[in-house]
């Protein structure tokens, strides 16, 4: 247990980094350059790491479609309920989206390294790509409000380097390829350094978050259904199965994550009231801390 919230505490340790950097060297620190090296080339090795690190069987697809599938159950059970609390078209869809878009990237990954080790990483990697197709298609749509084309976003996504070094390590994975020793280690090390520098890139981005403006109805529905109704589903729904209990348990702190800050940037695109969501991540980012250290003490599966 103790271990679990030293390394929980280490990750925080990085993010800290990261914000402390932006606050000493403010403009000289560009996070979109350390952002293009991270997305375009570091993940790619996190992604062909994380795919070849075990062979590809049932439970592993299991993990993105139960991700996929609780998050859609989830939605359906919120659009029609916001139009009960919110009438601005803009707050419906941030009440809508919002709290269904987590940090299963920059977060989810090295924590639950931290938390179930490097065994977890072909499961986190499978869900944070489900969450990428999530984030293009039924988060565009609703931070677009219909406005603009789903075929444009999907387009976007065949660009992220990610996906083709994740069609290549499956591709190889199935053909029964294993990395040699040397193979892992160059892997590894592109790996980690991928970790880091999001983690990094995290605190840098909650540092740039300022909290201008709070309402208080966004932030309460938002903070309820991510931090309330998101675990109580999740857990119910794991409790009924029958698996490994390192998938329910990364399943569990996927669902759990805090917004990612892909919320920020689709809604400064389709201007939906980016500074709310702003606010939004950050509170999250900030009550998650807490939050999963009460997870990893009542939680069975950690």
């Amino acid at each position: 247990m103790n271990a679990a919230l030293t390394s929980v505490l280490g990750i925080y340790l990085f993010i800290g980094v990261g914000y402390l950097a932006k606050r000493t060297f403010r403009e000289k620190m560009d996070e979109r350059t350390i952002t293009l090296l991270s997305v375009y080339f570091l993940q790619v090795f996190l992604t062909l790491w994380g795919l070849l690190k075990r062979p590809i069987d049932t439970t592993l697809l299991t993990a993105p479609l139960l991700y996929i599938g609780i998050t859609l159950t989830l939605a359906a059970v919120t659009i029609p309920t916001v139009r009960l609390f919110f009438h601005d078209p803009k707050e419906r869809s941030i009440a809508t989206v919002a709290a269904l878009i987590g940090n299963t990237g920059n977060l989810g990954i090295p924590l639950g390294i931290a938390l179930f080790g490097e065994q977890s990483v072909p499961y986190t990697t499978i869900i944070n790509l489900a969450n990428v197709f999530f984030v293009y298609t039924f988060g565009v749509y609703y931070y677009s409000r219909g406005s603009f084309s789903i075929r444009d976003s999907l387009k976007n996504i065949l660009k992220l380097p990610i996906l083709w070094a994740a069609a290549v390590a499956i591709g190889l994975n199935l053909a029964g390829y294993v990395p040699s020793g040397t193979v892992d280690k160059v892997l590894t090390m592109g790996a980690y350094a991928s970790i880091v520098i999001q983690l990094v890139l995290f605190g840098i981005y909650l540092y740039d978050i300022r909290v201008t403006r709070l309402n208080r109805l966004l932030i309460g529905w938002v903070g309820g259904v991510k931090f309330l109704v998101v675990p109580a589903v999740t857990f119910a729904v794991l409790s009924l199965t029958d698996y490994e209990p390192m998938l329910k348990g990364v399943l569990f702190m996927e669902m759990l994550m805090p917004l990612a800050v892909a919320n920020v940037n689709l809604a400064s695109l389709y201007d939906c009231r980016p500074r709310d969501i702003t606010a939004l991540v950050f509170i999250t980012s900030v009550l998650f801390l807490g939050i999963i250290f009460v997870a990893i003490r009542v939680v069975p599966w950690f």
